[in-house]
């Protein structure tokens, strides 16, 4: 289901046996562009401790009860490593918490979760969680590319051929956690709108300058079919945005990707 991240915020996360916090923000990969942790305010119970949530650890996202239930007890996260999540997190903090809850290491294996394209079926998989044991013996050189939500929200927005307003929000899918779309408030044309563009669309993101860069020039943009918060996320509606900018759906290259995988041929 994709939904807008504005209400993810809030949320209350509810462990197997009671509420762990609300979510305050999520951390993303700029790479593949998939939340990889949810940044939770613990509230009372941990002094106001923040801990990060990996998508593996959810059961359902129960919008009608208003809650994100996963399959973690206090203990374990009271336990868990402290990563001071107001702080860059390392590949060697992502390492520490993957391996204290037994999680294969996202950045191996062909899929956007490393053995799977869905974070569900790790914790459904017996032989992936033998996978993360064998991980933790192994040596993983790179750098972490996890980006803040509440950071990049705000950045301008660039056109090929000039500003174009900000980065608004997010909207998210709950099965994969991909970022499917950015919402843009393209505030340079009165009155302004909202529209959704994909962030497969970005050339490139300036983290020193603050600013988005889209391959899309600004009429392409300013003409995209609005978007309102209160309107469902449509197929029909998804398929409106992607005629307008002539580019082929997600869902098509992924259904696509997914074949070549299991033929072998990648």
């Amino acid at each position: 289901m994709l939904t807008n991240a504005t209400f993810l915020k809030g949320l209350p996360i509810q462990a197997t046996d009671g509420e762990l916090g609300s979510i305050e923000e999520f951390l993303f990969d700029d790479e593949n562009w998939r939340i990889r942790y949810l940044v939770v305010d613990t509230g009372g119970w941990l002094n106001g401790r923040r801990v990060l949530i990996s998508p593996v650890s959810i059961l359902q996202t129960d919008w009608p009860a208003h809650k994100l239930d996963v399959s973690l007890t206090l203990d374990q996260v009271q336990n868990s490593p402290d990563i001071a999540t107001h702080e860059p997190v390392s590949r060697q903090h992502e390492v520490d918490y993957l391996g204290y809850f037994g999680y294969p290491y996202y950045w191996n294996g062909p899929y956007y979760w490393g053995p799977t394209d869905y974070p569900a079926r790790i914790a459904e998989s017996t032989a992936l969680s033998g996978l993360a044991s064998k991980q933790r013996n192994e040596r993983h050189a790179g750098d972490s590319h996890l980006r803040s939500s509440k950071a990049v929200t705000g950045y301008d927005v660039e056109a090929s051929d000039g500003e174009i307003g900000h980065v608004d929000g997010f909207v998210v899918d709950d099965q994969s956690w991909a970022i499917r779309y950015l919402s843009v408030a393209t505030r340079n044309w009165l009155p302004g709108k909202k529209v959704l563009v994909s962030p497969a669309w970005a050339e490139k993101i300036g983290w020193i300058e603050n600013k988005l860069y889209l391959a899309l020039d600004r009429q392409t943009i300013k003409s995209a079919p609005e978007y309102l918060e209160s309107r469902p996320l449509t197929r029909e509606y998804e398929d409106s945005i992607y005629a307008h900018y002539g580019r082929a759906p997600y869902w098509l290259g992924e259904s696509a990707h997914a074949a070549l995988l299991a033929s072998g041929r990648v």
